[in-house]
């Protein structure tokens, strides 16, 4: 007990220095967590020795992980997917299994006879990394853009994928249909069990401690336990159990509030697992690193074809179907998960297991420099692409799937460039009040989504990148008597306000530019590089919010409610 002890200090320590390194030098935390359990693992300065130790480390922080994923999976929103996203996580992963099935056997691994070192790097490689994608898109503002959506909404699918895997894995060695059914159906009835305790009785409970943090908190953890040790009875693992427990906690009024209070002690035993993770791993031999390399290529060439194909079939375009391929481009730490249930029933080999760890480490860290580059990465690929003969939503005669003008055809007397949530609004009100002005307006923007709508519409629509100064000059923006950039900086990409005035303005010198600021020092700027009115959003918003005020104050709120209500359902926006 007391070496246990010893040993988690030292997991500890040592992840706190190299976490602190890893996040002044930019690189992923799990990475500095993994080194920090070399470090003082039996294969690094052997301070840390015990199996016994390594053994309940790794599995407590396993449970705790399994437990957060199942929180934080949306049944809501799987529900909610959308045709494009269901299709291409589908595409990914059935094509990203075969595609790796025949690749690993091809360079030699086992699929049968008690070891199923193909099958599970086919099925880690499948899998992306939901706690490096989720950060780099939101340190770039892409969460909420089409990409964004997309990547995330796939991440969830490979969720359910893992899970499904983890439910047939234990019947591996002896693959029968029966035994398969047998597995399935333990894994449903504890997942019925689990939902039915969830939505009737837990609810219940936890309103009687709603004031009660501790309770709470002890009442998931024990939650967590209770249903982990039901599926080690039912033949199934601890860790299935535990994301079956999170899964079924996600759908319940408290999950939220469940959700805040578990996330410090969820930190707390992933790093521990991370750390576990790392001393198991021993110095790499050459075959190791090669096969490393090997599993990284692989992953990265399959994602981008199993990812970008799909996409592109649906006609989302070039830009839409590459950046979702680049930020999936890497091996997911829940991969980390499966092997090393794989590692536990003797599936795999150690040398497998070892190698797919530090393929997952190289990952990390090309695809987090990557996903921050990756809009510089996919406007250098567009043009190789288009060469070798795919098409863009901006290629053909102009004429789109209805019928109406579309890729080319000069601008209008009125261009929005960039097309988002103040341009949508913008185009509802002008419905509301001009209608008839509609058909002197022009939209540049890449979004597929936003192009179909609005070719649907018969508004007139040009696909593009407005960042580059080819698509405004081939707009033909140089006769147009009003150009409108309604984007803000932090969701430009390759651009600025101040960069687009300029380009604009030295291709029109006589056109009325109205340009948007995100903060009040960029006003001036925007109108010495040649802007002819500056929006600020946040003065119109302070405005409405005052009008707000002096509403409640004169007893006119639900009055002024009303209004609004009326007027939002009037209105037929293109981005809701």
């Amino acid at each position: 007990m007391h070496e246990l002890i010893h040993d988690i200090t030292l997991c500890i320590l040592f992840a706190w220095m190299l976490g602190l390194l890893a996040h002044f030098s930019r690189q992923p935390l799990i990475l500095a967590y993994l080194v920090a359990g070399f470090c003082i693992g039996p294969f690094g300065a052997g301070w840390v020795h015990s199996q016994e130790s390594i053994g309940v480390i790794s599995e407590l922080g396993l449970i705790f992980m399994l437990f957060m994923i199942g929180l934080e999976i949306d049944l809501k929103k799987i529900v909610r997917a959308g045709r494009v996203i269901l299709f291409a996580a589908g595409g990914q992963l059935l094509g990203g299994c075969l595609l790796g099935v025949l690749f690993f056997v091809g360079i030699g691994l086992s699929l049968g006879g008690g070891h199923f070192d193909a099958v599970y790097l086919c099925v880690a490689c499948a899998l992306s990394s939901t706690v490096i994608i989720v950060k780099v898109l939101y340190e770039k503002r892409e969460l909420d853009t089409l990409p964004g959506r997309i990547t995330l909404g796939v991440l969830v699918l490979q969720d359910i994928f893992a899970i499904l895997f983890l439910a047939v894995q234990p019947s591996l060695a002896n693959l029968q249909v029966s035994v398969i059914l047998l597995s399935v159906g333990r894994v449903a009835v504890l997942v019925t069990a689990a939902l039915l305790v969830s939505r009737y009785v837990l609810p219940r409970v936890f309103h009687q401690i709603a004031r009660r943090p501790e309770l709470i908190l002890l009442g998931a953890l024990a939650w967590c336990f209770l249903v982990a040790e039901t599926a080690y009875q039912l033949s199934l693992s601890r860790e299935m159990g535990a994301l079956i427990a999170g899964v079924s906690l996600s759908t319940f009024p408290y999950a939220l509030d469940v959700t805040a209070k578990v996330t410090t002690l969820r930190d707390f035993f992933i790093t521990l697992f991370f750390v576990a993770l790392g001393m198991t791993i021993p110095i790499p031999g050459l075959s190791v690193i090669w096969l490393a390399l090997m599993i990284a290529a692989f992953t990265v060439v399959s994602r981008l074809v199993t990812t970008f194909t799909p996409l592109y079939l649906m006609k989302q375009g070039l830009r839409a179907s590459l950046l979702p391929a680049l930020n999936l481009a890497q091996i997911s730490e829940f991969s980390l998960v499966v092997i090393q249930t794989g590692v536990t029933d003797r599936h795999i080999a150690a040398e497998t297991a070892n190698a797919a760890s530090f393929a997952f480490v190289v990952l990390a860290v090309l695809s987090t420099f990557v996903m921050t580059r990756s809009d510089e990465i996919t406007r250098w690929a567009i043009g190789p692409l288009k060469r070798i003969g795919l098409r863009d939503l901006d290629h053909g005669n102009g004429q789109g799937e209805e019928g109406h003008e579309g890729g080319h055809g000069e601008a209008r007397r009125i261009v929005i460039l960039g097309f988002f949530r103040a341009a949508s609004a913008l185009l509802a009100e002008i419905e509301r009040q001009a209608p008839v002005l509609l058909e002197q307006i022009t939209v540049v923007d890449f979004n597929p989504n936003v192009y179909q709508t609005l070719l649907s519409r018969g508004l007139h629509v040009i696909y593009g990148d407005i960042s580059n100064v080819d698509t405004l000059l081939h707009a033909g923006i140089g006769k147009s008597e009003m150009i409108i950039l309604s984007v803000p900086d932090s969701l430009l990409k390759g651009a600025t306000n101040e960069k687009l005035v300029r380009h604009v303005r030295a291709l029109n010198p006589t056109a009325l530019i109205v340009a948007t600021a995100d903060l009040l020092a960029d006003v001036d700027e925007l109108y010495e590089a040649g802007a002819s009115y500056v929006t600020v959003t946040r003065v119109s918003d302070a405005h409405e919010l005052f009008t707000v005020i002096e509403a409640a104050q004169a007893g006119l709120l639900a009055d002024k409610r009303a209004e609004l209500d009326q007027r939002l359902g009037e209105r037929r926006e293109v981005l809701p």
